[in-house]
């Protein structure tokens, strides 16, 4: 296996995407180890928000939401995951697990910022970051979460099930046009480039191609019994717990339901199926989900 490097030039021209590069070294296991880059703006000193992407996006994604978190008084850090955006990528994609991809969003965590902090999840960033929310709830003040569900076995849907063949055979595989037909907003051509600007071959896709292969929605999966043991710990934690969900969304659209049904920190609180909202909802409702999340780290008392 090899451990792959985005060349910096593939990133020279990405629109609207003015922050400062960040890395640390992540011990991947058998003997690997990789470079793993985020965004960190913000006062170091102020109330942390981390910011979990998905699949196959990368910080690039949250672009949109930075400035506003960071006006608010947060210290924002928005990783980008091992296999995707700017960080390293391994290029066999039989070496990603879930558990693996948990184990080293958890080294970045420890590493960078170990104070409790508020959380917007998306995607398989809810998979990995509920999953950590329920080793360590104290380190979690409040949760956003939008377009993701910590499944353990069941039925997959149809519309998930194509995707996950479409990820693993399909010849073709565009990450950019893959974002654009996502969202209920037209991408433009630049932006388009940046979701591909992390690929500049077949190999480099390997985390992508892999991930929703990984998503544990049939029983006895890998994953399955983690996340079963996971749930408890995640119905009881109290903190403020906010769904906001896109509507255009075929993808996870209704999930909301068992996450405000089953979690404590969810009652009473004001989710809301977003409007023009499709499956990337920080492309086309950032200012919402901002707005969200820092309504819920006042609640929690983690942001004045």
């Amino acid at each position: 296996m090899k451990i792959l490097r985005t060349p910096a030039e593939r990133f020279a021209d990405i629109p609207d995407y003015p922050f400062a590069e960040n890395w640390i070294d992540i011990d991947l296991g058998e003997g690997y180890t990789a470079r793993q880059h985020y965004v960190d703006e913000g006062d170091k000193s102020a109330p942390p928000v981390l910011l979990f992407h998905g699949e196959p996006s990368w910080s690039f994604l949250y672009r949109k939401m930075i400035p506003i978190l960071v006006d608010a008084g947060f210290r924002v850090l928005a990783p980008d995951l091992i296999g995707f955006g700017k960080s390293d990528k391994p290029d066999d994609p039989e070496f990603f697990t879930y558990e693996r991809h948990v184990d080293w969003l958890k080294q970045w965590r420890a590493a960078v910022e170990p104070r409790p902090a508020a959380l917007f999840v998306q995607d398989w960033g809810g998979l990995l970051g509920l999953r950590m929310l329920a080793h360590d709830p104290d380190l979690f003040t409040c949760v956003v979460a939008s377009n993701t569900f910590l499944p353990a076995g069941g039925t997959p849907s149809a519309a998930f099930l194509a995707w996950r063949e479409f990820a693993r055979s399909s010849p073709e595989f565009r990450i950019g046009a893959l974002l654009d037909r996502a969202t209920a907003t037209q991408r433009s051509e630049a932006e388009i480039a940046a979701y591909d600007a992390p690929y500049p071959d077949e190999p480099s896709k390997a985390a992508a191609r892999a991930f929703p292969s990984l998503v544990p929605v049939e029983d006895g999966m890998p994953g399955v019994e983690d996340n079963k043991k996971a749930w408890p710990v995640l119905a009881a934690y109290d903190g403020p717990f906010l769904t906001l969900f896109g509507e255009d969304d075929p993808i996870t659209k209704g999930s909301e339901k068992f996450l405000i049904d089953r979690i404590a920190g969810a009652k009473g609180l004001d989710h809301r199926t977003l409007p023009n909202c499709g499956h990337f909802c920080q492309e086309d409702q950032p200012e919402e989900l901002a707005a969200g999340l820092i309504a819920m780290a006042r609640k929690a008392g983690h942001l004045g």
